[in-house]
């Protein structure tokens, strides 16, 4: 896989504005090259966008491994776990509205949805229900066998909920996908409409993001400019572009771009899709560092991260077969977000090449906003 990323071209390109870190000796082109090159990334992408609005955009490796396809800047991937963010703000937003209330019980909502009766809105939106992940029993590391599977929410929640609790609710941060699934149920069993259309309504269209959008049923490919996505099938490196995503759902199914999460991620923190006492609510954290990255802490569909250099940046990131991603906006509007079409350590099959592609992403996050 390495000699195949071997001199690829690397290409940066601004849009609306001549951001400092696109013009000096400080630009991310760097880190992206050594992405591709020392941590095994077929392809990175890079979207850098200033405080007044003013986005660059970085591109180094291939889009296809085996022949010369260089990466598309600004080029859509799947968006994993980023999705999250996007469901918790229509969520806050029928809380700001009085339809949903953070701290009643999922089953007023959704009755006999899960066992517990005592996990509530909040618990789900911050990831201490204590529910299972459903994705720990898919077999996404056999993914062929999952890739092109469809799957109704309902069976999600179904395999969850097969397995006891992994702690109270409330008790303390456990990563789980199985409360965004439910979120997107309630999402639709109090607006009557589905998930898809109400983040499409209140997110996508109020912002212009016009590179972001909800597959429908049975859509495996990615429309317009995109990078393929590669994962390891059976020790093998595989390009699993086109698939299924359904098995993610409300909790990792939106296709996006890197100039349009910075664009999302600067409106909610700069309180343009939430009223300012939700907004409070969406940042108040728990120490999520053990289940996610160093420094990481969860409140409702928003991470915070310690940046090196002092202070926060707030985003969420998305992992999904294919694709890695990581946002951090400062609170004055500085915002990065780096994208990568492999999975951490899909090139070297290790974990130790996880851990050390994983931490070279952040990394990249990280130097850019300090710089």
């Amino acid at each position: 896989m390495r000699k195949t990323l071997t001199g690829l071209l690397a290409v940066a390109l601004m849009i609306g504005g001549t951001p400092a870190v696109a013009m000096g000796h400080h630009s991310p082109q760097r880190e992206l090259n050594g992405l591709v090159r020392e941590n095994g990334f077929p392809a990175a992408l890079a979207a850098v966008t200033v405080a007044d609005g003013g986005t660059a955009l970085f591109a180094a490796g291939t889009s296809e491994l085996g022949r010369y396809a260089p990466a598309p800047a600004n080029g859509r991937v799947r968006a994993g776990s980023n999705t999250k963010a996007f469901v918790a703000v229509v969520v806050m937003q029928l809380v700001a509205e009085g339809k949903v209330e953070l701290d009643r019980p999922i089953t007023r909502y959704l009755p006999g949805v899960v066992k517990d009766d005592r996990i509530t809105v909040r618990q789900l939106l911050q990831h201490t229900s204590g529910l299972p992940d459903y994705a720990d029993y898919l077999g996404i590391d056999q993914f062929e066998s999952l890739r092109h599977r469809y799957f109704e929410p309902h069976e999600l929640i179904d395999i969850a909920n097969a397995h006891p609790l992994l702690h109270a609710p409330g008790e303390k941060f456990a990563y789980s996908n199985t409360n965004y699934v439910l979120l997107g149920l309630l999402i639709q069993q109090v607006t009557g409409r589905p998930v898809s259309e109400q983040i499409d309504q209140r997110i996508l269209r109020e912002l212009g993001l016009r590179d972001t959008y909800w597959p429908g049923v049975g859509v495996e490919r990615i429309r317009g400019r995109y990078l393929h996505g590669y994962f390891r099938v059976n020790g093998v490196v595989t390009d699993v572009t086109e698939a299924d995503p359904s098995w993610a759902w409300a909790a990792g199914q939106l296709i996006t771009t890197g100039k349009d999460l910075n664009t999302f991620f600067r409106a909610v923190l700069g309180g343009k899709l939430v009223p300012s006492a939700q907004l409070a609510e969406m940042r108040k954290t728990v120490d999520s560092s053990a289940g996610m990255w160093p420094g990481a802490e969860y409140g409702l569909g928003l991470v915070s991260t310690r940046l090196s250099c002092g202070g926060k940046a707030w985003g969420h990131g998305g992992d999904i077969p294919g694709y890695e991603t990581r946002t951090g906006v400062t609170d004055d509007g500085r915002a990065v977000t780096v994208a990568v079409n492999a999975v951490p350590g899909t090139a070297e099959g290790t974990s130790e090449g996880a851990r050390q592609a994983r931490a070279a992403v952040l990394s990249t996050v990280d130097s850019t906003l300090c710089r």
